[in-house]
């Protein structure tokens, strides 16, 4: 009866299948993450990762299968973001960072060079200010709002900032032509 109950145990928990002597292993690790990249032939990608309780350096390889040329980037980050066999060792890496090398291997699988897709990201992810917005679709307006969104934040000065000061007024200069307007004088005479 214990013997039964003992392997329903061991099955039910992966880690401890693989070593039942260690049950501090059952507990959650913690994986630093140091460097990330991406291999194209054959494609995956490459985690330099140090584990906190050992103190050691690692590797890890993940393949990237069923992606061609096609393939979306950001759905392939998010699955690959949220396989249960790496969640725990990219939960440091962004989601950004990985969608960015997706990025990069679908560039090598449609035989772009390096810097070709790097001009492609930069493209993507650069908001020309002569843009029409509202002529783009639901999917695209949101993307370019979450580069707006995120270089807000980059940009953003906090009261923890040395360079902070509160209350900053500021005078521009006014241009001549932008008073003499009809509009706007006969607007100050009415009243």
């Amino acid at each position: 009866m214990w013997l039964t109950s003992l392997r329903k145990l061991l099955h039910s928990c992966p880690i401890c299948m693989r070593s039942p002597v260690y049950p501090e292993l059952h507990e959650t690790m913690k994986y630093i993450a140091k460097k990330c990249g991406v291999r194209f032939q054959p494609p995956a990608m490459i985690l330099i990762y140090e584990n906190e309780a050992e103190g050691k350096s690692r590797q890890r390889i993940m393949p990237v299968r069923n992606f061609s040329k096609f393939s979306d980037c950001t759905r392939a980050a998010e699955q690959l973001k949220n396989n249960p066999r790496h969640k725990s060792y990219l939960e440091q890496v962004s989601l950004k960072q990985l969608e960015k090398l997706f990025v990069f291997l679908r560039g090598s699988l449609q035989g772009q060079s390096l810097a070709e897709t790097m001009e492609q990201i930069q493209r993507e992810t650069t908001i020309d200010p002569e843009e029409d917005l509202n002529k783009l679709d639901d999917k695209e307006l949101a993307k370019r709002k979450s580069i707006m969104d995120e270089l807000f934040e980059k940009n953003q000065k906090r009261k923890d900032d040395p360079s902070f000061v509160y209350d900053v007024e500021v005078e521009f200069p006014q241009d001549e032509q932008l008073l003499s307007c009809s509009w706007d004088t006969a607007s100050v005479d009415e009243f």
